[in-house]
């Protein structure tokens, strides 16, 4: 993985040295929370409906063991003994006090981390396919080109100050595992007819107030033209985004009202004014950084294990596990492992210290030393050898993070809502709970199969309700919580938007509610192979809506 160079030591440095300033002056009264808002946001540090939450940036998703106990650390030392991980790949501190803030982001510049550009109208942080560099079907892996994208983006003077924030997402699979056409840029790796690596480029994408999926405006961008296209497609935002309405004022909205032919010739006449500049990407330089994300020594071995066979055979609860929560390794003998951060019952993407300690442990002992974040808000070991899965299932077990439920109707998204966000109209964690414990026994998950649920608490929609197979939206009516229901979103290489079915439901109806679509499903789908997806795509809302409120 990347390590620091002197830049970027002395640059982080810097910035916690002044923000370590800013904090004393805002304490001491001599800054008001008006003048102290820009300064805290360039940090990452929000303030929220209880406490001021810091939010901690995770290139691209990928740490290491001494990364994660830091983290541990922090939560334990400076907050209430948990995290909360994103659908940015970040972590999140919900309860820091003000005054431990600049010692926070020293402890974070000790590990390379920190929280520049979490925050404010600029480019936030990179994000990747949460299996790059081990999944078998991968192209090549995205982690060096969002590497080469964070540095170009780090205080970039022209866009410190955008319209509005700014979001890229990059896979480097055919399957799209990162969500990028619902990004202000969205790249997938490809070759062309002559092996050559480059992107498609989608630009436009965002959920939100206003949800849409990116539009095409590149087929086969070439390796070295990335930096010049990216800084052509923001040049044009910078220009032309709306200022006047900070809710038409994402690229989106611009793409909508100006015409996909029209921006799209804007960015082509921006790119051929720099394109064999300084940002022209020499391949050596690629290559250079692409050295650093070199995968471990790995020994290859037989594809399949007779300790993980015979342990299928006699541990339900290990073969429901492996069932789910293994992504195929693109050498023979390994696995990518997903460690769910969605117990029955539990808070999505929430974890404690005591966890991140053990999942350290781990990623050192069977993982390489590698730790992913995925936008589902859970943890991946890229790297375990087949052979080390039953060990390191017994002790995910004793740690309470062996759930076998990626993918499954259990592994939620949700974002914290309104018990934390002071932009939230109703809560998402409750909900996302009570489904939990509803569908939580492993037959029921089972028979379900692969169905992703996701909750947001506002139309800002951190929990990417737009995208779930069921999207769930909490909103505020007349003083009460009210739960807006969306079918048939996916966020994959075949993005869509959910479609709103009808009225909300309360607090107390919107349980039921989804029961009865899992169980219209049931009873339609052609056979257990059909997901839930699949079902909506071929048989269209009315059967789920006529379940959800009778026949019109």
């Amino acid at each position: 993985m990347y390590r620091y160079d002197e830049f970027d030591a002395s640059f982080v440095s810097q910035r916690t040295e002044q923000f370590k300033d800013q904090v004393r002056r805002r304490l001491a009264g001599e800054l008001s929370e008006d003048e102290f808002k820009p300064l805290r946001l360039m940090n990452g540090l929000y303030l929220q409906l209880h406490a001021y939450m810091l939010r901690v940036a995770i290139p691209y998703g990928t740490l290491n063991s001494r990364q994660m106990r830091k983290l541990a650390y922090i939560a334990r030392t400076y907050d209430k003994g948990y995290g909360h991980f994103t659908t940015r790949q970040n972590i999140q501190f919900n309860w820091p006090k003000l005054e431990d803030t600049p010692k926070i982001l020293e402890e974070l510049a000790e590990v390379e981390m920190h929280a520049i550009q979490t925050s404010g109208n600029c480019i936030r942080n990179v994000t990747a396919d949460h299996f790059a560099g081990a999944a078998a079907d991968e192209i090549a892996d995205p982690r060096p080109y969002a590497e080469i994208l964070r540095q170009w983006s780090s205080l970039h003077p022209e866009f410190s100050f955008l319209p509005r924030k700014f979001k890229i997402a990059i896979t480097g699979a055919p399957n799209d595992r990162a969500a990028v056409q619902v990004h202000d840029i969205g790249l997938q790796l490809t070759r062309n007819d002559a092996g050559e690596t480059g992107f498609v480029v989608f630009v436009g994408g965002g959920l939100g107030r206003t949800p849409m999926i990116g539009r095409k405006v590149r087929d086969f961008l070439p390796e070295e033209d990335l930096l010049a296209y990216s800084e052509a497609i923001l040049r044009v935002y910078n220009r032309y985004g709306r200022r006047d309405n900070k809710y038409k004022a994402r690229i989106k909205i611009l793409v909508h009202e100006t015409g996909l032919e029209e921006l799209k010739a804007d960015i082509e006449q921006e790119f051929e004014k720099i394109r064999f500049g300084v940002l022209r990407l020499p391949e050596e330089e690629v290559r250079r950084i692409e050295a650093y994300f070199a995968p471990p020594p790995l020994e290859v071995g037989a594809a399949t294990s007779a300790a993980v066979e015979a342990r299928r055979a006699s541990d339900a609860g290990f073969a429901q596990f492996a069932a789910h929560n293994l992504n195929p390794h693109r050498v023979p003998g390994y696995t990518s492992v997903t460690l769910s951060m969605k117990p029955i019952g539990g808070i999505p993407g929430d974890a404690s210290d005591a966890q991140m300690d053990v999942m350290a442990d781990l990623a050192e002992q069977y993982g390489h030393d590698e730790i992913r974040i995925s936008h589902e808000q859970n943890v991946i070991l890229p790297h375990v050898k087949l052979d080390d899965l039953p060990a390191l299932y017994d002790e995910l077990v004793a740690a309470g993070i062996a759930e076998g439920n990626a993918g499954l109707i259990t592994d939620i998204i949700a974002c914290p809502g309104m018990d934390f966000c002071a932009l939230a109209t109703a809560r998402s964690i409750p909900v996302a709970q009570r489904i939990s414990e509803r569908f939580g026994a492993a037959e029921r998950q089972a028979e379900i199969g692969e169905l992703k649920i996701k909750i947001s608490g506002c139309i800002n929609a951190c929990g990417h309700h737009h995208v779930g197979h069921i999207g769930i939206l909490g909103l505020e009516k007349k003083g009460e919580e009210f739960y807006q229901v969306t079918l048939g979103g996916s966020a994959n290489e075949n993005t869509s938007i959910g479609e709103i079915v009808g009225r909300g439901f309360s607090s107390e109806e919107v349980v039921d509610a989804i029961e009865k679509l899992v169980d219209t499903y049931l009873g339609l789908r052609s056979g257990k192979e059909e997901t839930f997806l699949d079902a909506y795509r071929r048989l269209g809302e009315a059967p789920f809506k006529e379940a959800l409120y009778g026949a019109a």
